[in-house]
């Protein structure tokens, strides 16, 4: 009998974003398969340093100790072989992970197997991979920023942030205001308030995180599993965010309406251990802080053709910001 997931959460995480493998992956570059081999199998018993996803799936598979029941898996995923991937398999056990699953595909794309692992968040730094994925609908998926290069995971809890347009919504709302401006896009949301947003790529994702929360021993509001939503909203676009989650079931912790406030400095103060979003102008200041990935569009959304230099922007004051 199939083994039932429906109630647990699974990352397909690539070994790059659970380890530090860069210097391996320039010697692939140089060298081709045969000097990375070489490589691996000379380092097999050399430990791997934490990549930008470690702290992450360090603190979601702790859930699994204070939960009910095992409500996290996590499934290694590699285009290494399973010769070359002995390397990766030895530092799981030494960084005391409890992680059983792994898919070493030999060269393979990863992406085929989201379905076939029951993927609900799929972590790379393939940028290939995760378009595919993105464009399945199969799965949440994720290009992964290199590490901030001195964050430090103090807070035994996992703190998630999310971006709203084109990453826990759909892109409609983001269309809008690219195409006809701050004042369009603030008129229809309000007109709109309580007309739920359509969902975007990671919104069963989100669904999924707030039901997990329900099996832990905690009240939802002291939960070790905390969720933000930091957003370039503001007044008065901001109330069908929080209506749309009240409709969808789902218990957000935190949420920041910045504005045109840069994001960084929220993300430090909140102590995200991953922060998700759309746009490289947010996720380049933030990923020097906190771990970082971009969520792809669709590769048919029309965002990939607007021209953002176009852009119709309404001049910043205090009551009207731009988005």
């Amino acid at each position: 009998m199939p083994l039932d997931l429906s109630d647990i959460l699974v990352i397909g995480v690539s070994s790059r974003s659970l380890f530090d493998l860069e210097e391996e992956n320039k010697i692939f570059e140089t060298e081709g398969i045969a000097g990375f081999r070489k490589y691996q199998l000379a380092n097999e018993d050399n430990l791997l340093n934490p990549g930008t996803a470690f702290h992450l799936i360090q603190r979601l598979l702790n859930l699994n100790k204070e939960a009910k029941k095992r409500i996290v898996e996590v499934v290694v995923m590699s285009r290494n072989s399973p010769e070359t991937g002995v390397r990766v398999m030895n530092s799981i056990k030494a960084h005391n992970l409890d992680i059983t699953r792994m898919a070493f595909s030999g060269g393979e794309p990863l992406a085929p197997f989201i379905d076939a692992y029951d993927i609900d968040l799929f972590l790379s730094k393939d940028i290939k991979d995760v378009q595919t994925v993105i464009d399945s609908k199969s799965s949440a998926a994720a290009y992964i920023y290199n590490p901030p290069s001195n964050f430090t995971s103090v807070d035994n809890r996992v703190k998630i942030a999310f971006d709203a347009d084109a990453v826990v919504f759909s892109d409609e709302s983001e269309q809008r205001y690219k195409s006809e401006g701050m004042d369009a896009f603030h008129k229809y949301e309000q007109e709109n308030e309580n007309e739920p947003l359509s969902e975007g790529p990671f919104a069963k994702l989100l669904i999924k995180l707030s039901k997990i929360q329900e099996e832990l021993p905690t009240s939802i509001e002291l939960s070790p599993l905390r969720i933000a939503i930091v957003t370039a909203r503001n007044a008065p676009s901001h109330m069908r965010v929080i209506k749309t989650l009240r409709k969808w079931g789902v218990y957000v912790d935190e949420a920041y309406f910045l504005g045109g406030i840069s994001k960084d400095k929220v993300l430090k103060a909140f102590g995200a251990h991953i922060f998700f979003d759309d746009q490289d102008a947010h996720l380049k200041p933030a990923s020097l802080l906190v771990p970082s990935a971009r969520v792809p569009y669709n590769s048919d959304s029309p965002l990939n053709n607007i021209d953002v230099n176009k852009v119709v922007i309404t001049p910043i004051n205090s009551d009207n910001k731009e988005k």
